[in-house]
């Protein structure tokens, strides 16, 4: 990837190059293919391996998000745990997305859906959102990318972000505490190698508590 190319670009200028890679998810050793010009495609990437091991399982019906998917190791992980929902892995990375639904094939998950953020239909509510978040962008741009899904979570739905401490995570944290309203609520899940797993929970209103 040449310097003036990052993996949130839209349309990678670098070779295509597609090659195979052997990772571990949800406990079995699977082939996938990644490519230059996507988030770490050489390996999973330790955030993403610290968000698998620390997240609970996710629900088994509905829709469920990873934002910003990459090759897809957050999706492919979702569909596994959940072949009855429905996984959309979001980017806006082209290529990305292609890796990602090539290897949903491999792996024969059907109920994968890619998708760039402005093409997930308005009024979809997501269960639970994973996202190994695209730091690097900016934080005005982080923080509007957060600020336009997290709102979608479904009541009693929890979004899961893993950050590495040393580029924020403890003042996205409070960010996130100060900024999206008492509706909502921001904790730490877990800290492993240098990352930090934040929760946000989506509380129900009185009027939706079960009966």
């Amino acid at each position: 990837m040449n310097e003036q190319e990052h993996y949130f670009t839209a349309d990678p200028a670098s070779a295509q190059q597609r090659r195979e890679l052997a990772v571990d998810l949800v406990g079995r050793r699977v082939t996938v293919e990644t490519a230059p010009g996507v988030f770490c495609p050489d390996r999973l990437d330790l955030g993403t391996s610290v968000l698998l091991r620390e997240v609970p399982d996710p629900p088994e019906h509905g829709d469920l998000l990873d934002l910003g998917c990459g090759w897809g190791p957050v999706t492919l992980t979702l569909a596994t745990l959940s072949p009855e929902a429905t996984v959309w892995g979001v980017d806006v990375n082209r290529r990305a997305l292609d890796l990602t639904a090539r290897n949903a094939a491999r792996l024969a998950l059907e109920n994968v859906r890619t998708s760039e953020p402005d093409d997930v239909p308005g009024d979809l509510r997501f269960g639970t959102i994973w996202s190994n978040p695209p730091i690097r962008v900016g934080k005005a741009v982080l923080h509007d990318m957060l600020l336009q899904w997290l709102p979608r979570l479904l009541p009693g739905g929890t979004a899961y972000l893993v950050v590495q401490k040393n580029l924020g995570a403890d003042s996205l944290h409070a960010w996130l505490g100060g900024t999206l309203g008492s509706r909502f609520a921001t904790s730490r899940l877990a800290s492993a190698k240098g990352f930090r797993v934040l929760a946000v929970h989506h509380h129900l209103a009185p009027d939706e508590e079960p009966a």
